[in-house]
């Protein structure tokens, strides 16, 4: 399917659960705003996905006390229906319908796929605790939405590799989001948005699509510029305490160096961009 088709798809099934995703985003807007809505694509549409997913050999391997997973941006160097997927979610009518969902004044699509795009997460892989970078990569605009489209078949909360949130912090037991097959979660980014992925503990794969809204104006009127930053999670002591520390020094040198002291590789770059 191209992009347009699944755009229409997207739009749709959205379109058809406005009501009940405007209450799910209301009832939890004042900590971490979420929404969900399952069988967003036709099933076949979403194996179709899936089985076009790359094998972790052909992605890039994050690995760090932070998180650990596969990725991959560049989307033309995969199937064709990944690149029409991810770009699906930026079609300006499903973009507007989700401004109007989450009454967001203005809301932009991230065609550079900043810390979006792909992501696999095999047994023994995880995502620690974590708020984004409250911004996309030129610092213009504020990151508020991110978009997590999960297309592994069969998979079960006992698999781990759940999204979990935690809106009243770390002593207190997180919200956990089933990263079930053909499933959209959609969660709100700011300062406080504590999210990770649980440790995998079944030998599957989970695979996810991922994109990021920006908007001119940050959700809490408190925010301000922060990199990403990682905490442990509640039993890993020591681990939290490292990575506080990494974060403190990540800050500080973007004090330093505004758009960061390294290009970052995780963005698209179109194919006749130089």
């Amino acid at each position: 399917m191209n992009q347009t088709a699944l755009a229409d798809l997207i739009f749709n099934r959205i379109k058809d659960e406005e009501s009940s995703l405007k209450n799910q985003y209301e009832n939890t807007k004042d900590q971490i705003g979420y929404l969900v809505i399952d069988n967003l694509l036709p099933d076949s549409v979403a194996m179709e996905i899936y089985q076009a997913f790359p094998d972790a050999g052909l992605m890039v391997l994050n690995k760090s006390l932070r998180e650990d997973k596969y990725i991959a941006v560049q989307m033309d160097q995969y199937a064709p229906i990944l690149e029409a997927v991810i770009f699906a979610f930026q079609d300006s009518r499903i973009v507007d319908l989700i401004k109007n969902i989450c009454s967001i004044d203005s809301l932009y699509p991230d065609k550079n796929l900043y810390a979006g795009g792909l992501s696999l997460m095999q047994k023994g892989q995880f995502l620690n605790p974590h708020i984004d970078n409250s911004h996309e990569k030129d610092r213009k605009q504020w990151r508020v939405l991110n978009l997590l489209y999960y297309v592994s078949p069969g998979w079960e909360a006992k698999n781990g590799g759940n999204l979990e949130i935690w809106p009243n912090g770390f002593k207190e037991k997180q919200i956990t989001i089933e990263s079930l097959f053909n499933r959209l979660a959609i969660m709100t980014t700011h300062g406080t948005s504590w999210h990770s992925v649980s440790p995998i503990v079944a030998d599957s794969k989970r695979t996810c699509v991922s994109n990021y809204y920006f908007s001119d104006i940050a959700l809490r009127t408190d925010d301000k510029f922060h990199v990403t930053s990682f905490r442990g999670r509640p039993e890993q002591k020591i681990r939290d305490l490292v990575l506080q520390a990494d974060t403190v020094l990540r800050q500080g040198i973007r004090k330093i160096f505004p758009k960061g002291a390294v290009t970052t590789d995780h963005v698209y770059k179109e194919p006749n961009d130089t």
